[in-house]
């Protein structure tokens, strides 16, 4: 019995600095409203452009250890929001635990990955000319995710776990609400979404491995607020329909659960065990490293001005704005969305000359004219420059914020090649 009781106070001491602590509901509103001049326009709005936000403060202990304080926005897991790409990161993470949990010699992330098609809409893929060799591969997919989050990539990586296994190890680290249940950009939607497609991996002329076609007959119910919204919709022929959009079938992922995915990948050593990543070392560094590259200092995939520049995918503090200053001493380890009006940015900050670093996660929507699907969203007017301006506001108060113990970062520090 004492073994048992010392057993839960281990785990209860351990856990505590990641579950425990309720966010302070208070801070960032007068924040904000502090700031007229910059939020305003979103305070005034009659829906407050669904902004939800979660900012949580680092404060390290004499043996560098991290712990957290929160402070919330609105945040609702009730409220819906279409997460658009930010569901990649989580899906990308099970794909390098899936190759480790198959326990195939020779099976790795840079293993040449051919997929084949076996349902209705699926296809093939036997090249990647984006890639060093022009193969595919989990690890080319991981980085085009990671840099200009590519949707293919993700799909692919989707096809690679499967649906059933994403969500069941969604569930298995505590994410309830959050589902993934489809395909990215290509229309994917009831039977399609079920069907994930047989994969064969190679090392050199070998086959080291045959996922097969795979059906999901489970189903995944949320029912949330907001999952059908606006007065009308342009459907996949481009024809205006006079009803309102329903997402009811689309992926879900909440503001605290993004949060969460990033903490437990950043600070793994603060959660139990079996709560943690099924990563190596070298996973973990392979996905710091291109989380916080810049598209244009990455040579294989290459990415280029005018199509690509290095705030492409920083939307907190860079506003994703082609033509922004980078600081160089400044790294951004995040995953953005952006879609039917939403912008979404889930990111760690990270100041190296000043010691500074906290977890920032937001998302805002604007759609005006309530129609959705056009691609006529206040992106450039409303979204970024409101994340731009909230990951600075908040950046500067860190810089002021006193803290008994100046962080040690190096493990997050990375050689890159000049920006672009």
């Amino acid at each position: 019995m004492m073994k048992l009781y010392a057993t839960l106070l281990l785990f209860i001491i351990t856990v505590t600095p990641c579950f425990a602590q309720q966010p302070d509901t208070v801070f960032l509103k007068g924040l904000l409203q502090s700031h007229p001049e910059l939020f305003s326009g979103i305070l005034n709005h009659p829906t407050q452009n669904e902004v939800q936000i979660l900012y949580t403060q680092i404060d390290r202990d004499k043996n560098n250890v991290p712990h957290f304080k929160s402070y919330s926005y609105h945040l609702n897991a009730q409220h819906y929001f279409y997460p658009a790409s930010t569901v990649k990161l989580p899906t990308a993470l099970f794909s390098l635990e899936k190759l480790h949990e198959l326990h195939i010699k020779g099976l790795t992330r840079e293993s040449v990955m051919i997929t084949d098609s076996a349902f209705a809409k699926q296809t093939r893929v036997k090249t990647d000319t984006s890639s060093a060799n022009g193969l595919p591969s989990i690890e080319n997919y991981i980085k085009k995710i990671l840099l200009v989050s590519d949707n293919d990539a993700f799909n692919r990586l989707y096809e690679f776990v499967g649906r059933e296994e994403i969500n069941r190890k969604l569930k298995k680290y505590q994410l309830y609400h959050t589902r993934i249940v489809g395909r990215l950009a290509v229309g994917d939607a009831g039977e399609t979404t079920r069907h994930t497609n047989p994969i064969t991996f190679y090392n050199g002329s070998k086959v080291v491995y045959l996922k097969k076609a795979l059906y999901d007959s489970l189903n995944y119910p949320m029912y949330l607020d907001n999952m059908i919204m606006g007065k009308a919709y342009l459907d996949s022929s481009d024809r205006l329909v006079n009803k309102p959009f329903n997402l009811s079938e689309k992926n879900v992922y909440s503001i605290a659960d993004q949060q969460q995915v990033l903490k437990r990948l950043l600070f793994p050593q603060l959660f139990p065990v079996n709560q943690r990543y099924n990563l190596t070392p070298a996973d973990y560094a392979f996905i710091y490293h291109y989380m916080s590259t810049f598209p244009t200092e990455n040579i294989k995939p290459t990415y280029t001005r005018p199509a690509y520049f290095p705030a492409y995918c920083k939307f907190l503090y860079y506003g994703g704005d082609s033509t922004a200053t980078i600081e160089p001493n400044i790294r951004i380890f995040n995953k953005v969305g952006d879609s039917y009006g939403y912008d979404i940015d889930n990111a760690y900050i990270v100041d190296f000359k000043n010691k500074v670093e906290f977890l920032l996660t937001a998302v805002v929507q604007s759609n005006e004219d309530g129609v959705y699907n056009d691609n006529k969203y206040e992106y450039a007017t409303v979204c970024l420059p409101f994340l731009k301006n909230l990951g600075r506001v908040i950046y500067q108060y860190e810089l002021k914020r006193p803290k008994k113990h100046r962080p040690n970062l190096t493990q997050f520090k990375f050689n890159y090649l000049p920006v672009k």
